[in-house]
């Protein structure tokens, strides 16, 4: 039987991937964000100050990605970093006063990418619901 690229899954969430980055690429550009950068603030303007350890197991980002993203944020004024307190080991992101602002103007991005999809909300969740089931299934083959 001969397989064509057309019916294989992970092309097709490949080809999403790509279509969605294209749509965040368009909608961040006013905002002065990558989509990168974006899912950094997210997680600040959700939890507040984070490790960098949390925030690269919460994105699925290691060091070398997330340090030249996270010195990016920093030069642009959106992110403070510093030791921890508690343990010096850690290093603390949190918004600056502009990270926060931003957030405020970001509001609308979800929205944006909602209606590009062309999804009803009942199709996003089905598909958020089975792509999260496929990514567990997928780790815990990798083990």
């Amino acid at each position: 039987m001969k397989i064509s690229v057309e019916n294989l899954v992970c092309f097709d969430v490949h080809a999403a991937s790509r279509a969605l980055d294209t749509v965040y690429r368009r909608v961040l550009r006013e905002l002065g964000l990558t989509y990168p950068q974006y899912l950094v603030m997210m997680v600040l303007w959700e939890r507040g100050p984070v490790t960098v350890k949390e925030l690269g197991l919460t994105l699925r980002l290691d060091s070398g990605t997330l340090s030249p993203l996270l010195k990016r944020l920093e030069a642009a004024g959106l992110v403070g970093r510093e030791r921890d307190v508690s343990d010096e080991r850690s290093v603390l992101v949190r918004p600056t006063p502009e990270g926060v602002e931003l957030g405020e103007r970001a509001c609308d991005v979800p929205g944006q990418i909602f209606e590009a999809a062309g999804l009803a909300p009942s199709e996003a969740l089905d598909l958020q619901r089975t792509l999260r089931r496929v990514i567990a299934s997928l780790d815990e083959s990798s083990r």
